[in-house]
């Protein structure tokens, strides 16, 4: 999205508002730039949207389809893993549907609760910084 113009953003983002919602009924509120790829003008733009920007901190690569135990042990073997962390994994993915038992268990195992995105992000006053992370202003 940072090679789109801010009216390309902002088409963007209303488009896929406007399907999501015209398939599902919900009113979506958060935005994950597609690839992670961002900068100030895609998030302003997503905000001007109503949208709330998150990235993530922890990237399964399910998208590789090297299979279950590479999910696994990329993300409960991560050192990015903490309290607050976002994975990532893609609903595609070849692996990820036969993983995510396993997964969440695992992740239980080492004490995380597993809670919706909109619990763990900042709503007011903050930035995402170099890594995708929101950060309190």
């Amino acid at each position: 999205m940072p090679g789109l113009t801010t009216e390309e953003c902002l088409e963007e983002i209303e488009q896929a508002h406007t399907r999501v919602q015209e398939l599902t009924g919900y009113e979506m509120f958060l935005f994950r730039p597609p690839y992670g790829d961002y900068d100030n003008r895609v998030i302003s733009s997503a905000a001007k949207c109503g949208y709330y920007s998150v990235c993530w901190d922890v990237d399964s690569l399910d998208w590789k389809d090297y299979g279950v135990d590479a999910i696994l042990n990329n993300v409960l073997q991560s050192g990015d893993l903490k309290n607050g962390s976002i994975i990532r994994c893609h609903n595609g993915a070849k692996y990820t549907a036969q993983a995510l038992e396993k997964l969440i268990a695992g992740l239980e195992e080492q004490g995380y609760e597993l809670v919706p995105v909109s619990e763990l992000i900042y709503k007011e006053r903050y930035h995402l910084n170099g890594e995708g992370r929101q950060m309190k202003d």
